[in-house]
């Protein structure tokens, strides 16, 4: 097995690990914030300034950012490392992504949920701990002994023509890139539009700014801040922006956890606008 602790195939490998660290993040993201909806990142803190549903949103919405950052990073090594690939080799690549996937996951269960406890797996159970350790050994050191293996396993593979050489890297950032998109989208068959305004908005202020859109409101919070309204076909939520809207759903900023977010049962504000 060749030496790669330096040079390209080290940093192509460390480009591997970061984007498999992102790829744990969206996957948890996506799947426990926004599918499942099972926690949101400060569901498990008791303070109230961070019971509110904004702060929360906006919390998950930072956390996607956070897991763009990494996953750009990851892009650029992929990038600058490639004269490494002929080296490194498809699984060994593919086996230190794995590595970063679990990663991840150990480290959210070790920090997140037992160190600090800002949430748990699943928040609504009464066994919460045999969530935690079913995710912990499920999907980060299952994962991380899986990418072990691979890299241990790579020896007499590193060869080959330069199609198979670019496949492991082109998958990894064609998955990273499909993970990241995922993390925006509305949830299928949604139709209404989910509106969170600034702090201090008043809930006739917010009322205003949406009757400017000629959208009808289908459900609010007890604060007022976040609403849900339908549009009109075609209307357009940018004008929002400019009248107090801190997150639209379907906008054009990255909060995925915001256009998936199923709002408790509350007061209804069913009134045509």
């Amino acid at each position: 097995m060749s030496d790669v602790r330096s040079g390209p195939g080290r940093t192509l490998l460390l480009g591997g690990f970061s984007l498999g660290f992102a790829l744990g993040g969206f996957f948890d993201g996506i799947l426990l914030h926004q599918i499942l909806q099972w926690h949101h990142l400060l569901s498990g803190l008791a303070d109230p300034a961070y019971a509110d549903i904004g702060v929360q949103i906006l919390v998950d919405g930072a956390f996607h950012a956070l897991m763009y950052v990494i996953a750009a990073v990851g892009l650029w090594l992929l990038w600058r490392g490639r004269r490494g690939a002929a080296e490194v080799g498809g699984r060994r690549l593919m086996g230190w992504a794995l590595v970063g996937f679990g990663v991840w996951h150990m480290l959210d269960g070790l920090v997140s949920h037992w160190l600090l406890g800002l949430h748990r797996i699943r928040m609504d159970v009464d066994n919460m701990l045999f969530w935690d350790l079913l995710w912990f050994f499920a999907f980060g050191v299952a994962a991380v002994a899986a990418g072990w293996w691979l890299t241990r396993s790579d020896a007499g593979h590193s060869g080959g023509g330069a199609l198979r050489r670019a496949a492991a890297p082109l998958l990894l950032a064609l998955t990273t890139g499909i993970a990241g998109a995922v993390a925006t989208l509305p949830p299928p068959g949604g139709t209404a539009t989910l509106v969170l305004f600034r702090a201090g908005t008043s809930p006739s202020e917010a009322l205003t700014a949406l009757a400017s859109m000629d959208g009808r409101t289908v459900w609010s919070d007890p604060s007022g801040r976040l609403w849900a309204i339908d549009l009109p076909e075609g209307g357009s939520t940018l004008g929002l922006y400019r009248k107090g809207a801190l997150l639209v759903s379907n906008g054009v900023i990255p909060a995925g956890c915001l256009d998936w977010f199923s709002p408790a049962p509350g007061p209804s504000a069913s009134t045509a606008l």
